[in-house]
Parts: C-alpha cells; sequence; structure tokens
C-alpha cells in the first residue's frame, strides 16, 4: 500500500471511529436535519447538533456560532464576502492560498473593494508591522493564514489578533494548516475562523467550519432553504441558519465529530510534536548538496516541508515518488503568493505527514530520494 505524504490536502488514513460513523450516518442517520418533525430528522437533527457542540468546545466558541461549509474554501468565501460586501478595504499576507487570494481579486477587478499584500517575513514583530503599516481608515479585515501550506510557516496570528482588536478590525484566520495539530481558539484574538474538516480534524471530504464570535456580522452571498422561518422570503438573520441553506452534508458532519474526538483524545500538541519530529528526521535524512529544503533557521514551521531534487522538476520528483509507492504533492500548490515570496515559480515538492506516519517511512522516502538523484 502507498505511503501518504500528502496529508497537507487531506488526511488519510482516517481514524476507524471515524469511518465507523460515516458508516452508521449512511444506514441509521437518514433524515434531513431540521426539516420536519418526524423520528429520522430527530435522531439525524441530534447527531449534526452534537458536531456543532464538540465543535464549539474544540475551538472556544458558542454552539449556535458554528456553521457546517463544504470545506475551508467554503467557509472563507462566506466570510470575506460577507464582511466585504459592501466595500471597503481588505488586508491579505504575501502567503496566501488560492482560496483568500481569488476572492479577494475577484472583488476588486469588481471594484467592489480594494485590497493589500502584507509581506511575511522571518521575523515575527517585522511580518506584524508589515499589516500594522497598511491599515488605512477604511479597512475591514485582515485575512491570513495560521501556518502556511507550502513551508508550514506559522504566522504570529496572536499578534495580528491583538492588532486587530486595537483597530477595531475584523480578523478572519485560515486554519487549514494548523486546527488539529494547533490549540487554536477563538480567544487567540480571532473573529472569524475558517476551517476544514478532512485536514488535521481528521474528518470526511467535504467537511469544513466557519467559527465566528459573534462580533461581525456576516451578509449572506447564498439564500435558501434553512428549515427555519420558511414563511419569510427574508434569509433568516441568526446563525447558523443565516448562513447554512440548503441540506448539509450530515454524513460528513457526523463523521467529523469523531475526527475532533480523535484529535482531543490524542492532543493536538502531541500530534504536532510526532509529526515534528518526523519531518526534523525527514531532512536529516536529506543531503543538502542535492536536495534544497525551504525553511529557515529561526522560524517556526509546522509539520509541513517542501523540497526540491537540484536539477528536477517537482512533477517529475512525485512523479518518480509516486511509482516507488509514496504520495507526495508537487507544484504550486494553489498558493502562487507563497511560491512567489519563496522564489520557485515552478513550485516545490510537499512532505506532509500524519499522526499516522511514523520515522521509519520518512527514512524510506529519502532513500528513494537519494536514488533518484543517484540516476540522474
Amino acid at each position: 500500500m502507498a505511503v501518504n505524504f500528502d496529508n497537507a490536502a487531506t488526511t488519510f488514513p482516517k481514524p476507524r471511529s471515524v469511518a465507523s460513523a460515516v458508516f452508521t450516518a449512511v444506514s441509521k442517520y437518514g433524515g434531513n436535519a431540521g426539516r420536519g418533525g418526524h423520528i429520522l430528522t430527530a435522531l439525524t437533527s441530534e447527531k449534526v447538533f452534537d458536531t456543532r457542540q464538540t465543535a464549539a468546545e474544540f475551538f472556544g466558541a458558542e454552539t449556535e456560532n458554528v456553521v457546517f461549509t463544504l470545506n475551508c474554501t467554503h467557509a472563507l468565501n462566506l466570510a470575506i464576502k460577507g464582511i466585504m460586501q459592501n466595500g471597503g478595504h481588505i488586508i491579505i499576507s504575501g502567503i496566501e492560498h488560492n482560496s483568500v487570494s481569488r476572492p479577494v481579486y475577484a472583488m476588486a477587478s469588481k471594484k467592489h473593494i480594494s485590497f493589500s499584500i502584507a509581506a511575511v517575513s522571518d521575523d515575527d514583530d517585522e511580518t506584524t508591522d508589515n499589516f500594522r503599516r497598511l491599515i488605512r481608515p477604511d479597512t475591514k479585515a485582515i485575512v491570513c493564514l495560521i501556518a502556511g501550506n507550502v513551508t508550514g510557516q506559522i504566522l504570529p496570528y496572536k499578534k495580528i489578533g491583538k492588532l486587530c482588536r486595537e483597530k477595531n478590525i475584523c480578523f478572519i484566520a485560515d486554519g487549514a494548516q494548523a486546527c488539529g495539530i494547533m490549540d487554536i481558539k477563538l480567544s487567540d484574538g480571532i473573529n472569524i475562523l475558517c476551517t476544514s474538516g478532512h485536514k488535521g480534524l481528521y474528518g470526511p471530504a467535504g467537511t469544513g467550519l466557519l467559527i465566528t464570535d459573534g462580533k461581525y456580522h456576516l451578509d449572506t452571498i447564498i439564500e435558501g432553504g434553512t428549515g427555519s422561518s420558511s414563511l419569510n422570503l427574508e434569509q433568516p438573520d441568526f446563525l447558523p441558519d443565516s448562513l447554512e441553506s440548503g441540506t448539509v452534508n450530515t454524513v460528513g458532519i457526523i463523521g467529523l465529530k469523531y475526527g475532533i474526538d480523535f484529535v482531543k483524545y490524542k492532543k493536538p500538541e502531541r500530534i504536532f510534536s510526532h509529526e515534528s519530529d518526523i519531518c526534523r528526521r525527514f531532512i536529516s535524512r536529506l543531503d543538502p548538496d542535492y536536495v534544497t529544503v525551504y525553511r529557515k533557521l529561526g522560524v517556526n514551521y509546522a509539520p509541513v516541508v517542501s523540497f526540491n531534487i537540484n536539477g528536477m522538476a517537482p512533477e517529475e520528483t512525485a512523479e518518480k515518488l509516486s511509482k516507488r509507492g509514496f504520495c507526495l504533492r508537487a507544484g504550486l500548490h494553489c498558493a502562487p503568493l507563497a511560491h512567489k515570496s519563496l522564489g520557485t515559480d515552478n513550485g516545490t515538492v510537499r512532505f506532509a505527514p500524519s499522526v499516522f506516519n511514523n520515522a521509519w517511512q520518512a527514512d524510506a522516502l529519502a532513500e528513494e530520494i537519494r536514488k533518484i538523484y543517484k540516476n540522474l
């Protein structure tokens, strides 16, 4: 069986408890949550609420302020467009994923908003100051990754959150690469946290979360059936209903609860330590004479490693490794701004372990990289 080191995209395998919950959801909880009063609906609604409550406790939020989405991209679009729908200025970082940069660019290209890009430095204070200098009287929000998806660099999100509080600006945080391996809470200064369910939370694909502290109103970008206020043609103005139009992914949501429970049991800090140890082990086995690793001393990183074999395109490296039984992603990782900052116009190969990987697998991967270079 292939070894998955592409867990920054989607964790695999999933915990057995998640797989079991998905099977049970398909076979038992077939009602449409929040629609109708019959027994199937009641049972399904209760399970969906359990997940909502579990996520709220995990991230330090009120239960009603947890919104289920399709993925982190969906959550970020709801947050960004919900805050910026009436215009204004927004600041993003220079290493953002396209799930942030594309909706911002789309709104700006239609002259709805303006935006600035803050450079990310190796120094946290300098990065924070870069955001500070870009704030204008019409700045409504700052949105940035907690941890980058290309190199794993951890941004000074708590300092940025403090800056946003000082300036009365909404702070939208992309937790896709951080939630599940870091103890992220809204109390860190985050107004709106967006994250995926299928990455560090070990839930099924098609799950994501938007979690808000309720301070900032989010205009809707999708309207429809919510199971509430059905006589009114206006969209409900209360959470989570206002942002959850249509039938939610009940099967995925029920599975997500068990993914979060798995992370709570394992503890994020232990998962972070385990995966970081594997990253360090992997890097130590690579010869800098033929492999470039995109990390710097003194910078804090989540357990993600970007590298390239010198003289070989990243896609070719990943293809050769795939034939040898190792799954890694190559290319731009949907983050061209980050690669522009790195100077890696052709992209990188990304190594991203999960809680289910081990050091011996990393050693074997490093050995295959050595063989590939030797045969160049």
